[in-house]
């Protein structure tokens, strides 16, 4: 009788089974319809399937004839170069808009201040308010964060569209504010090239049929040297800026890549500016005419080198007030505080405080106020002695008459306008440099240089006004200052660069020899004593994990070992191990590559074998070859690379910067220790950043 009840029971157990698999199998066939009726309402169905049809047909094509990866860098390049060609188009509008108001209220002193003041103190005051309302990490170059992402470190919020368009808007309206601010956009644009360079290599990856999360570093490495030469139509001083600058452990099968995005970057903006009608034809961006017959005397060569020393003092002077000024704004509780609530305000307090001092009437006359940060530089590097056009100003054709009257005020010399302006911008520029928008910072210190060698240039050519030696060749200071440009921003960015930039964007070949000596011997001191440089300053101070800062603002660190910071490496197998025990281990444990040693008692590491390749082998064997061993029927692969305990930090995240490795195995006598893997690396980093 009971055993009937207990068949009764699971005939109606087995029912209601049936039941709801029946109605799991009719809800499915529900779901399947429905989704099925949701696909077939989308509209222009048929327009879709042909146009994804022309698509592919076109991928075809274009596969056949190259990579995808090659067509996504030529078209990261293309799209830079339309971003700062436009960009220098508004700019250009809204400088001449201010520039003819101002020129239209003249006589009228009041109106004429306001009109100077009022202009750059609104327009950065819009610039931080959309930046920071938009997207908070927009502000500033972005070269720090830059680095820091190339070397692995997760920020995806510096790479996000929302950051993209905000520091665009943001540095059109700090470029318009003109020279009163005195802030450029060669690093925000590297940042603005970087993050089209993370759109471009998810693209690469969904056109290839793939997901990814994350940017791949080859294509932010190449992305940074097409931003340098999309600024300036400088292909080979950009690939050597992302080698100096953005990528500390550089990657060969990066190079050719690097150059031809930044080619194609560059004749993009060079045609631009041909079709635009700005230019007759392809040439520098401050095209120059030295004489190329005697450019300079050897025994200028020791000028040039003195001149390179002087920049190099300067530089040192100028990042100490740099750094302090930082600080201060970070510490100044009054500042810092109306910074965390109230960051439009500041911006328009010390923009018009900018703007009062550069006010023709007040102190801008001695700076050369008028001019734009282009003509500026133009002004400075013009090969005509001041001296010489002293002596006959009336006859100057314009625009060089317009520049020689900025440089030369009435009551004053242009040796006290040179000076005045070299003494005033540090302090001008330091606290322009504390404003909480986007902003470059290498233009200005490059216009700076051009000043100091103009300066040095001028007094060489004042002093020996009749000539050098018997041949009667005259100084040319427009060398001087391309000199003192490339000498003094090097210096600050501690690279080489700059000397190869402005050869580049002034097309002057035959002051190659001045410019590089020049720099080299401002680099000599600038890098002494493990100084760090501006962007290494800005990293400090904002606590980035940037390892290299952190190595140069503190040598020690260099030599932390890494036994103090190894963790077990997990699941260990064993060469005898069992095909039963391993299917165990894999059901229980979540890695996707095991370390394989000797045995557990002789932790000799023999290799290491992966989670799929272990999957595969339990398959093929079944139940049947359970008994076997591992190193029966999988093949072990040897480990490339491995560290011992007492191998440095610095090696380390070197190895896996370069390699992309998650995970080192340590090892001592061959012996397995344990691991160090890339999560464990930024913590230790972290901490570093904020120690020191």
């Amino acid at each position: 009788m009971d055993e009937t009840c207990v068949n009764v029971k699971r005939l109606e157990e087995n029912e209601e089974q049936c039941t709801d698999e029946d109605k799991t199998d009719q809800d499915k066939v529900e779901e399947k319809l429905i989704s099925s009726n949701e696909r077939s309402w989308k509209p222009w169905q048929e327009s879709r399937s042909r146009i994804r049809e022309c698509v592919l047909y076109v991928k075809k094509i274009l596969v056949s004839f190259a990579s995808m990866e090659w067509y996504c860098y030529a078209l990261l390049g293309i799209i830079t170069a339309l971003m700062s060609f436009f960009m220098d188009v508004t700019v250009a509008k809204v400088l001449n808009a201010h520039q003819w108001l101002y020129g239209c209220l003249k006589g009228h002193h009041l109106l004429q201040f306001l009109c100077w003041t009022l202009y750059p103190a609104c327009l950065c005051a819009l610039s931080t308010s959309f930046a920071h309302s938009i997207c908070p990490f927009s502000a500033g170059s972005g070269v720090p964060e830059a680095r820091a992402i190339l070397l692995g470190m997760d920020m995806p919020d510096y790479l996000s569209l929302s950051n993209l368009f905000a520091k665009l808007f943001g540095l059109i309206c700090t470029l318009a504010s003109g020279s009163t601010v005195f802030l450029g956009k060669v690093g925000p644009f590297v940042h603005l090239s970087i993050m089209v360079g993370a759109f471009m290599s998810r693209l690469h990856v969904s056109c290839r049929g793939g997901k990814q999360r994350t940017a791949k570093g080859e294509m932010l490495v190449v992305a940074s040297a097409v931003g340098v030469a999309s600024c300036f139509g400088a292909p080979v001083s950009g690939v050597l800026f992302s080698i100096e600058v953005m990528g500390t452990h550089y990657s060969v099968r990066d190079y050719c890549p690097c150059f031809f995005a930044a080619a194609c970057g560059a004749i993009t903006f060079r045609l631009l500016s041909v079709c635009s009608r700005d230019q007759e034809t392809i040439q520098a961006l401050f095209k120059t005419s030295f004489s190329s017959d005697l450019p300079y005397q050897p025994f200028e060569i020791f000028i040039f080198a003195l001149l390179g020393l002087f920049c190099s003092i300067l530089s040192c002077i100028y990042l100490f007030c740099h750094r302090w000024a930082l600080r201060f704004v970070k510490t100044n509780k009054p500042i810092s505080r109306l910074l965390a609530t109230e960051k439009s305000l500041y911006s328009a307090i010390v923009a018009f405080l900018l703007a009062c001092f550069t006010f023709y009437h007040s102190a801008g006359h001695f700076i050369a106020a008028e001019l734009t940060m282009k003509q500026l530089l133009t002004s400075l590097l013009d090969g005509t002695s001041w001296y010489t056009v002293s002596q006959n100003a009336s006859a100057l054709p314009e625009p060089q008459k317009t520049f020689w009257q900025a440089w030369n005020p009435p009551g004053k010399s242009y040796f006290q306008t040179l000076g005045f302006f070299i003494t005033a911008k540090v302090g001008l520029l330091v606290v322009a440099c504390t404003l909480p928008l986007p902003a470059g910072y290498f233009m200005p210190v490059f216009v700076y240089g051009a000043a100091v060698g103009r300066l040095v240039g001028e007094g060489s050519a004042y002093l020996l006004s009749d000539g050098i030696s018997s041949g009667k060749s005259l100084i040319n200071p427009g060398g001087y200052a391309l000199a003192g440009a490339a000498a003094f921003s090097g210096a600050v960015t501690h690279t080489l660069s700059p000397a190869l930039l402005a050869l580049e964007m002034t097309g002057q070949c035959s002051h190659a020899v001045p410019a590089l000596v020049a720099t080299l011997v401002s680099n000599a001191v600038a890098r002494a004593k493990h100084r760090p440089s501006f962007y290494d300053g800005i990293s400090l101070i904002k606590q980035l994990p940037h390892l290299p800062s952190l190595i140069r603002a503190c040598p020690k660190l260099a030599n932390v070992q890494i036994k103090q910071f190894v963790i077990p490496a997990g699941v260990v197998l064993e060469r005898t191990e069992t095909l039963a025990s391993l299917k165990h281990i894999l059901n229980d444990s979540a890695d996707n590559e095991f370390p394989v040693v000797d045995s557990h008692d002789s932790p000799i590491l023999l290799g290491t074998i992966n989670k799929s390749q272990l999957h595969e082998c339990l398959h093929r064997h079944g139940n049947e070859g359970l008994c076997k061993q591992l190193e029966e029927v999988c093949s072990i692969q040897p480990v490339r690379l491995h560290l011992t305990p007492e191998s440095t930090v610095k090696q380390a995240h070197c190895i896996m910067s370069i390699t992309g490795e998650q995970r080192l195995f340590i090892t001592e006598s061959g012996r397995l220790c344990g691991v160090i893997t890339w999560k464990e690396m930024k913590k230790i980093i972290d901490e570093m950043a904020k120690e020191v």
